[in-house]
């Protein structure tokens, strides 16, 4: 099996959903345009990632400010299902692609950070929870639970979704190999030179192909009066992009590109795949059960159980 696959590094119009999703779309058809069967988008593409906002945050207490930069980005969020997964659904048929965007889902009085699956037949066919919000991200963000760590098994192959540091979580990355990953997609915010380290080593791990996706977004596309620690200036970069592509073998296929907005794209023959795991399958032949072994719980947590009803 081979076809074309891209990663879409853009800017977010921040806390500006339905401008977000127009521009999802347009980049959708665009990357279609070349061919991508598999479309992934970076995390927090609809409605922005937050880079350098402190949310009036201090250790014992919370600014007043605060609480209206968290109803701004709250506004920006998008319920899951709602009216805007619908129109990335008809984009992904329209494409006829697979597609994967980076999400703030809001649901009742919290925010999640979420990663959207879509298939070429317009179906949102599931979604990711981020488990472990980074740092201050613990503010503003809620955490998933193991009921949202879906691998799809489609015709392209294999396909599931690790949001950002959570690819530092050995036990997650050991828990996706498991599900036998092919297609490992990494929506995330960390626009360092260190981070495309990372993603070669879970190459190379997991014998999988990886799609690396970072949004390249300015201060100026931000509103005026966005509080950003990095100053004022438009042209200052908040996040620099670093998106890539990467095979089974550690290879760099496309990028990283720091250089701005961009479609990367590659063509991904499977069979590397199953080459890779000719001399090491780190949940086969190259693993020790006998030693090691991982317990997934994958049962929904939610805080509120109904019983019966009345």
């Amino acid at each position: 099996m081979t076809f074309k696959a891209a990663v879409v590094q853009t800017a977010s119009i921040p806390f500006n959903k339905q401008a977000t999703v127009e521009k999802v779309v347009a980049k959708i058809r665009e990357a279609a345009e070349l061919g991508a069967k598999l479309i992934v988008f970076p995390e927090a593409t609809i409605s922005g990632y937050p880079k350098g906002s402190d949310f009036g945050a201090r250790v014992g207490g919370r600014l007043p400010r605060g609480r209206e930069e968290f109803l701004r980005y709250f506004n920006g969020a998008i319920a899951v299902p709602g009216p805007e997964v619908d129109e990335i659904a008809a984009a992904a048929r329209e494409a006829q692609a697979y597609v994967v965007v980076g999400v703030m889902e809001k649901d009742i009085g919290t925010l999640y950070c979420t990663a959207l699956h879509f298939s070429p037949d317009g179906a949102m066919i599931g979604k990711h929870r981020k488990l472990m919000p980074t740092a201050v991200e613990r503010l503003i963000w809620g955490y998933g639970d193991g009921s949202t760590m879906p691998v799809f098994d489609t015709p392209l192959g294999k396909m599931g979704t690790v949001i950002c540091w959570e690819n530092y979580m050995p036990l997650l990355r050991m828990a996706m190999y498991g599900k036998g990953i092919q297609l490992y997609c990494a929506p995330t915010a960390d626009d360092r030179d260190e981070w495309i380290t990372s993603m070669r080593h879970i190459a190379m791990e997991g014998r999988c192909f990886v799609f690396s996706a970072c949004q390249y977004i300015t201060r100026g596309d931000f509103p005026e009066d966005y509080d950003a620690i990095q100053g004022n200036s438009p042209d200052t970069v908040l996040m620099r992009g670093g998106s890539a592509i990467i095979g089974p073998a550690g290879q760099l296929l496309a990028g990283p590109d720091h250089e701005g907005e961009c479609i990367l794209t590659a063509d991904i023959d499977l069979d590397d795949v199953t080459r890779g795991k000719y001399d090491f399958d780190v949940v086969g032949h190259y693993a020790r059960p006998d030693i090691f072994k991982l317990v997934v719980d994958e049962t929904p947590k939610p805080p509120v159980v109904t019983i019966g009803q009345a």
